[in-house]
């Protein structure tokens, strides 16, 4: 007949093996997530084997803004307000008129 004291540590034994070979795989799986470069991984999302230079090269810059003044081909910067720095002196209202006007051509020209 068993006593309680050894059912006690059999069941211990078994629990610590089980509990280490988990620890031991988690362990493993991590490693080779990090040799392999997956990116953006969340839980329950499946793994993404990208490079972070690959991710990085597969973002889209965005087209450079233009100024709004009719006729100008200069790009915009945000230091002189969204114009160019030709146009940096020109009065807000009329620099909106230009964009007002340059949204209605596009919407014509779009439809």
């Amino acid at each position: 007949m068993l006593n309680i004291q050894s059912l006690v540590s059999e069941f211990a034994d078994k629990l610590t093996r089980v509990i280490e070979s988990e620890i031991i795989n988690r362990a493993r799986a991590s490693v080779s997530d990090a040799l392999e470069g997956t990116v953006g991984r969340r839980r329950g999302e499946k793994a993404r084997n990208m490079s972070f230079a690959a991710a990085l090269a597969s973002r889209r810059k965005a087209p450079p803004q233009l100024c709004p003044v009719p006729g100008c081909k200069n790009r915009a910067a945000p230091i002189f307000g969204m114009v160019c720095s030709d146009h940096k002196n020109l009065p807000k209202a009329k620099v909106k008129k230009y964009r007002i006007a340059r949204r209605i051509a596009k919407a014509k020209q779009a439809a």
